[in-house]
């Protein structure tokens, strides 16, 4: 993982989250604990699937 990738992600967010806050505009992220606990759930469910390399390809599936 490139740090630098990581390091503009961040700037990104953080930058995102100011323009959200100072425009008055809800974030369309959970502003409580257990919603960014559910965030980090998906991502590690991602990682896991991928480690033991299972999955479909949905447009695969589909035809597309």
């Amino acid at each position: 993982m490139s740090t630098q990738i990581t390091v503009l992600a961040l700037l990104t967010g953080l930058l995102t989250g100011a323009l959200f806050r100072f425009f008055n505009v809800p974030i369309p992220a959970p502003p409580e604990f257990p919603g960014i606990m559910g965030i980090v759930g998906i991502y590690v469910g991602y990682r896991i699937i991928e480690y033991f390399d299972v999955g479909v390809d949905l447009l695969e599936v589909l035809g597309l």
